[in-house]
């Protein structure tokens, strides 16, 4: 877990568990895609945000734009993820805009998930915490941010 990490969950009095090593991967592959949170970095311009979703979910791009009012927002590249969060690696940045100075907005059927996990900043490890205790700390902008399935 990247320290930084580390000390806002502990500063915040947030309970949480970490799964480390081997047990990571094992753990990640019988998480539900509902619990387990997908963080995308979008920017428009030189500013950027932070959307958390199911990782079985699709983000709705255009909704999102609409809800925010940002309708230039794309995926950022792989050399902004590295200059953003020089701390962590491709691919795990844990869904904490405050540690980052990034908003963040979370799909509102997974805000009524109980629970969550998470990257931890590297792929060596992921952190499990109350739904409730996550979006009392970050107070992230909640708003339907996935596509639906339709039926075959």
């Amino acid at each position: 877990m990247i320290p930084e990490l580390l000390e806002f969950l502990t500063r915040e009095g947030a309970p949480f568990e970490v799964i480390e090593d081997h047990e990571a991967d094992t753990a990640a592959s019988h998480i539900p895609g509902r619990r387990l949170a997908k963080v995308m970095i979008l920017r428009d311009g030189g500013s950027y945000a932070m959307a958390v979703v199911p990782a079985a979910a699709q983000l709705d791009l255009a909704e999102l734009q609409r809800r925010i009012r940002r309708y230039g927002l794309a995926l950022a590249s792989q050399d902004e993820l590295e200059r953003l969060f020089p701390d962590c690696e491709i691919g795990a940045v844990p869904p904490f805009g405050r540690l980052f100075g990034l908003p963040v907005y979370l799909d509102r059927t997974f805000a009524a998930e109980a629970e969550m996990v998470f990257e931890s900043g590297t792929h060596r490890e992921l952190v499990k915490m109350p739904m409730g205790e996550y979006v009392r700390i970050e107070r992230p902008g909640i708003a339907p941010l996935v596509r639906l399935a339709r039926a075959a």
